[in-house]
Formats: C-alpha cells, structure tokens, sequence
C-alpha cells in the first residue's frame, strides 16, 4: 500500500526511494513574522523572498533547538527579484514577498493511482483550526493550531484520498515538519526547521511567529530543475485587516502569475487568467497561495484540457490554492460545482470553462470551510507539494515516519516524531531500591526490579528521553505491573532506608508530588513528556522540576493477591538531576 514506484514521465526520471541524503526541503516564511530581517547563518539578514533550508547536517528538518535557518535561494540572484528589503523587519510589506514556490518537478497524479497517506505535503497560517473531523492522532493540525503552533509547520494527509477531483469528504492530517522542532504545548516534538513559535491567531502585525509561506521538498531529478514561484496580491486580508504585500504589482505582474526565476528580473511562465484566476473581478482579485507543479520538460506553460491530461507529457501539471480573501472564493469551481475555498487544491479551467476546479477539497486534508458551515472563513492553504519520497522516513519501510506513527505501525515511545526503532530510548537517570533476598518483605525477591508482585515478576522502573528542562522530553515508563490494573507515578526529594510498605519497598521519604494516574494496559505504563509542565502547573514552588533540581522517582500500583497480602506493590526508584 505505500510503496513507492520508479516512473518514468516526459522524459524526466524521478528516483523513488526513502532516504533522507537525496532530498532538501525548502521553504519560505511571510513578510509578518520575526525571522524577516533576522540574521541567517551567513550573517545576511533573511527576507520574505528568500528560499530558506533547515541548517542542520542534512538540510532537512532535525529536532531542536536549532539555529535560524539558511537561505538557499536569496530572491535577487536566484529569482531576480529587486535588490531591496534585505534588514527590514518583519510586519513591515516589502516587493519581494514570495508566496508560493516549486522546483518543477513535483509528483505527478495519474488517473489510476490513490492518493496515499503521506503524499501531500501542506502547510497554514495561524488563522487555521483544522475540521472537527480532521482530529484523532497527534500532534495534528487541530493539536496545533489550539497551541498556537501550526503556522510554521507542515503537515500531510493521514487517509488515503481516491484519485481527484475529489468529492469532499472529512479527511485527517498530522504533523511533518514543526518550527522549531522542540516539544510544542501538545506535548509532542517533531523534526524543525529553525523557525520561530508561537505565533497568536490575532489580527495586525508583526505577528508574533512566523508562517511557512512556501515549500517544497527537492527530490533528485537528471533533468535542471527551475524556480516557480508567485508574487503577492495587493488586496485586503480580511483576517488580519491588513493589505497584502502587493509584491506582484510593484514588479509588474499580479497575485495570481505563475513566474520563472531569472537573472535581473523573473519572466512570466504561466498567467492568472489562464488559470482560471482574475476573471471574475479583475487585474490582481485573486491570490495564488500554494504551488504543486510538475513541468513537461520544454520550459512553456502547456495549459492541461483536464484533470490527467498531464500524463502523456503534452502539458503541464499545475494544482495550486487561492489566498483567503481572493474574488474567486465562493464562485463555483468548475470541476465539481462547488463554491471555491481557500483551502482547496485547485487546477486550471479546461477549455469551456473560465473557472479553476477542485481536484482536492480542503476537507480531504482536514480543513476547515464554509461548505461544511462550521467557519465564517475557511482555513488558509499557505503551501503544498506532492512528493515522490518521504520527508523523514529513517527505518525505510516507505511510510512517512509521521504518518507510520500515527497509524500504530511503529512506536515512539518519547514522543518525538522519531520511531524508536530508528534511535532506541536514551536511557536517565541512576535507577536504585531494588528487591534482593536479604530486602524482599515476604520472600517475593527481585533483584534487578522491585519486589514480585501476583504476577511473579518487579516492577521496573525506568527514565527514558533527556534531563532537560527546556526539552521536557523524559518519559518515566514503569514495566512488569499487574495487567489491566492502575498505577501512579510520585517524586520526593529525600531518600529513606528501604522500608517494607505494601507488597514492595518505598525508598523515597516525603513531602510527596504525585502524576496523574494511569492503567497498567498489558502490565506497562508511563507519564511524561511533560513532566516539567506538570509541575510548574499543579505543585507549589517546592514541588517544582526546575534546573539543577534532583528529584527521585517510584512508582505505586495495584496488586491485589500480592504475595504479601497486600493490595499493593512499588516499583524500583529512579534518581534523576534536571539540567537546563
């Protein structure tokens, strides 16, 4: 079901495969948000027309924290934008906003093939709340978007879509790529890109993180790849109350253009009109938001006469969004007869038609819009692409690592958007106040755990994750319990002479600070990440993981038939010091 196929399209060899070597993921933030004018590594100050790539190792998205990111395609060199705007600060319109961007060479749809989970890769603002339907694992877009984290992340489809147009349906989505890649307020992490979180659903500016704007993962071609991209309308966002950047007039095109970097000034590649845009209220009404765009190889736009006429590589294949806001949001679309949404993905009209039509409705990604009537404004699609590989897939089975996660098919255990597989659990802490013969209350010895419980085994005790307080990633997973039973998780500062208490040995001397409480499922149960947040929250000072805080761990569960008598046993105890 997921695997990936060697295809063969207008002479253009696309090499599938799942390593994260071949592939780089770029991207650009909005002129509202503070990366804009901040420095890159290079020590030139990033712009809103800047092609940006994660500074890490591979040049793909890493856990955090993570310095700003690199700017790989600067918009005077590479798209031939003016040379100006270079230090002006973010929430400040400049000429050279870039709002939608592809190298060309994206996946191509075919009429017989589905959709697959993991093949569309999208981004929001931070308007979006996603679609009550588009819940279920995290972190997703409603998971974000409530923790004022989704703006500058990526996300991909969780179901499978049937080959488009695509009747709206209530599909689901998950998170890919985060901002920062550290753990957001949902309590997952996922890998980053640099940029900055949150960023506040409020209108005016500048806003207070920044928005993916554009993106696209580069995946290894044989033919030169070019950049496609789109300019900025000049209309009023209605949302945040303010005008667009109005980049696309100030250099001679409109919002809806679809341009060809070159040196010295960009050169039109494919026009609004044509797309089906600016016809409905004229010149610069409507706002090309996001970008999928597989070119035939000859360099000129060849308008398709249809969904799938791209597949004999007489024309190009070109899906894009619309900007909230654009005239064309509401008009019926000429595919499916249904009112345009900015968060759907669109192609260009066929030869009877002046309308773009729905080949993916927003609600196949989880999306929130006016059809379903559960928003006054649908949800923004700021950035799309259609991949080939995975963005992240580093056990090679196929999947997307994000997508794998969050059907159950791999654990991850720390939350970190890793599979544990991929790098096992860093293990913590210095574990003590096991049950050897000479400690064990009734004979029930156990000396690598605590003492044996009615099943006849301890219960062990273990820190897996970091000691940091920023990451607050440790996990405290507790194994050999009673099955289908309950347990709780405590912490105290002070240490006692092991004291027989219940089935089992407490070693940790008060004032207590407990977790909340959790089943045993098959005899396995854990608490955190987010054990430092817990704290700050519902303890007093003194109860609080801070830095350079050692507290101990030990775990209290039901043991009903104990060997004791008793209704109850304790886990081993496990030491850990919180570092910053």
């Amino acid at each position: 079901m997921f695997t990936r196929t060697l295809i063969l399209a207008s002479g253009t060899l696309i090499l599938a495969g799942s390593g994260l070597a071949q592939n780089r993921y770029f991207f650009s933030v909005n002129w509202h948000g503070p990366t804009v004018g901040s420095a890159a590594p290079s020590g030139v100050a990033i712009t809103e027309g800047d092609l940006l790539t994660p500074t890490t190792g591979t040049s793909n998205p890493a856990l955090g924290p993570l310095i700003a990111p690199t700017i790989a395609f600067d918009h005077i060199t590479s798209l031939g934008l003016p040379p100006l705007c270079v230090g002006h600060p973010g929430g400040t319109p400049c000429i050279v906003e870039v709002d939608a961007f592809s190298r060309g060479a994206d996946r191509a749809f075919f009429p017989n093939q589905p959709i697959q989970e993991g093949d569309i890769l999208f981004s929001v603002d931070e308007f979006a709340r996603g679609f009550a339907f588009g819940s279920g694992p995290l972190p997703n877009l409603t998971s974000e978007s409530s923790a004022r984290e989704a703006a500058p992340d990526a996300f991909t489809n969780l179901v499978s879509l049937p080959p488009g147009p695509v009747t709206p349906f209530p599909g689901r989505n998950i998170g890919v790529i985060d901002g920062d890649g550290l753990p957001s307020a949902s309590g997952y992490a996922y890998p980053g890109v640099g940029t900055i979180e949150p960023n506040s659903p409020f209108g005016g500016l500048p806003d207070t993180g920044d928005n993916k704007d554009a993106l696209d993962l580069v995946e290894p071609t044989t033919t030169l790849q070019r950049e496609y991209f789109s300019l900025d309308s000049g209309f009023i966002d209605p949302l945040e109350g303010v005008p667009n950047s109005s980049s696309a007039l100030a250099n001679g095109f409109v919002g809806g253009d679809i341009l060809v970097g070159a040196p010295g000034s960009p050169t039109l590649w494919a026009p609004a009109n044509a797309l089906g845009l600016d016809n409905i209220a004229g010149a610069d009404t409507d706002d090309l938001d996001a970008l999928i765009l597989a070119e035939n190889g000859n360099g000129v736009y060849d308008p398709p006469s249809g969904p799938y006429s791209w597949v004999t590589g007489n024309s190009d294949m070109v899906i894009f969004s619309v900007r909230r806001g654009s005239a064309v949001i509401g008009m019926p679309d000429s595919l499916l007869g249904l009112p345009i949404e900015a968060g759907d993905l669109l192609i260009p009209p066929g030869p009877s038609s002046i309308m773009p039509g729905i080949f993916i409705p927003a609600e196949a990604l989880g999306l929130a819009t006016l059809r379903q009537g559960t928003a006054n404004i649908g949800d923004d699609l700021n950035a799309a692409d259609s991949l080939w590989t995975n963005v992240n897939d580093c056990d090679g089975d196929g999947v997307e690592d994000a997508v794998a996660i969050a059907l159950g098919l791999t654990s991850d255990t720390n939350m970190n958007g890793i599979p544990d597989p991929c790098e096992g659990c860093p293990s913590v802490g210095v574990q003590f106040c096991f049950c050897p013969t000479s400690m064990a209350p009734c004979g029930n010895a156990d000396p690598t755990a605590g003492c044996q419980n009615a099943s006849g085994s301890g219960a062990l005790l273990e820190g897996c994750g970091s000691t940091s307080v920023a990451a607050d990633d440790l996990i405290l997973t507790t194994s050999g319990m009673n099955p289908g039973s309950f347990a709780l998780t405590f912490m105290g500062m002070n240490l006692i002479f092991p004291a027989s208490v219940g089935n089992g040995l407490l070693c940790i001397a008060g004032p207590f600070y407990r977790f909340p409480p959790y089943g045993t499922g098959v005899g396995t149960g854990s608490v955190g990440p987010g054990l430092v947040a817990y704290t700050v929250s519902n303890n007093p000072i003194a109860g609080q993981i801070t830095a350079g805080s050692s507290w101990n761990f030990q775990t209290y569960y039901r043991d009903i038939g104990g060997p004791c008598g008793s209704v109850f046993n304790l886990s081993n105890a496990l030491a850990v010091t919180f570092t910053p």
